[in-house]
């Protein structure tokens, strides 16, 4: 069946939501071929996610809820892929680029001996069938342009908000096919013993808005109370806390940090963003005290918009930044929280 397979990544029996952006590129990819959208979705509650991926733009569905797809495996969902493309011989498999569906698409295109190109935020249909897609490369400095093999299934995966979700039609309806999986529990090498969720975990690559701060965020320790043994850190973690947290929580963003302020104990590394962190691409992005090393701008130079915050006019965050105020994060920051509590009346 010639068509564009979109891989729906889910956890605990609920789609990941970065899924529906693979289904937005996925849509215009089929469009642009005549070929059906169909999405793939492997593991618990398989049939409900199904459904609502017709909501958000899929033709139809193949699914399988047997009980080896219940936790990610590699071996059980890559060989349950490369299992449905041998058989059906789709122009396209497409995800959105997490650890996971990486992992996958790797090993499913290694596989089928097919072309894979990742971390995708263009792409375009050549007249012989092949995708033209464009990737940034050494740490998003510059943009390459790569194309796909037009011979056999052209695997490809999207950075993380690249592409818009579809509108949602929510009286929309997908065929859905059931197929068995490839593997049994007895030929799974991997054994899943038990999960713990991260506590309070960060999720900045979902994040529209994100508010960071660096190695500036440790100005001015000189308010510390007594007995504190590091002012300088107890300084940057209190403006984390304190002064970075309410804007953050008014705008209803995401908290990030840099390496710097990372290593300094600032703040846990669940919200680094950069070369060795996240990479992000939100809607907007607020760096307070981050001076724009070329570390830290790997990760977060996709973003929309970004604001400069910083004392030091001449930091290189302010030539990649839209808007930039020079001056004390610690004087600024809360004025702008308290205009944006004014504004969006909270």
């Amino acid at each position: 069946m010639s068509a564009v397979y979109t891989w729906i990544e889910t956890f605990n029996g609920q789609a990941v939501p970065s899924s529906w952006e693979a289904l937005g590129a996925g849509r215009t990819l089929a469009d642009s071929m005549k070929i059906p959208l169909v999405a793939l979705v492997f593991g618990k509650n398989a049939n409900a996610v199904a459904a609502t991926a017709a909501t958000y733009g899929a033709d139809s569905a193949i699914v399988s809820e047997d009980a080896t797809l219940d936790g990610f495996r590699l071996e059980p969902f890559a060989a349950l892929l490369t299992q449905l493309v041998n058989e059906n011989k789709p122009k396209v498999v497409i995800a959105v680029g997490t650890s996971r569906a990486r992992e996958l698409l790797a090993a499913s295109a290694a596989d089928t001996d097919s072309s894979l190109l990742t971390e995708v935020t263009e792409l375009e249909l050549q007249s012989d069938g092949a995708i033209k897609v464009s990737r940034p490369v050494y740490a998003g400095k510059i943009v390459s342009q790569a194309v796909g093999s037009a011979d056999g299934t052209q695997y490809l995966t999207l950075r993380g908000r690249a592409f818009k979700p579809n509108a949602v039609k929510s009286d929309a309806k997908a065929d859905i096919k059931t197929v068995a999986p490839t593997l049994a529990e007895n030929d799974i090498a991997t054994k899943i013993e038990s999960f713990e969720e991260a506590v309070g975990s960060v999720n900045l690559a979902d994040a529209a808005i994100i508010v960071s701060g660096g190695r500036g965020m440790a100005n001015n320790p000189k308010d510390a109370p007594a007995g504190v043994a590091d002012a300088t850190v107890w300084k940057a973690q209190d403006g984390f806390e304190n002064t970075l947290k309410p804007l953050a929580n008014v705008l209803g963003a995401a908290v990030g940090a840099s390496r710097a302020a990372v290593d300094a104990g600032y703040i846990p590394y669940a919200h680094q963003v950069g070369q060795t962190g996240k990479t992000v691409s939100p809607d907007l992005y607020i760096a307070s005290g981050i001076s724009g090393a070329i570390q830290h701008q790997a990760g977060m130079r996709t973003s929309k918009v970004i604001v400069a915050i910083n004392k030091d006019a001449e930091s290189p965050i302010f030539k990649m930044a839209r808007y930039g105020i020079v001056g004390d994060l610690y004087k600024i920051i809360p004025a702008l929280t308290a205009e944006f509590k004014k504004r969006l009346g909270k």
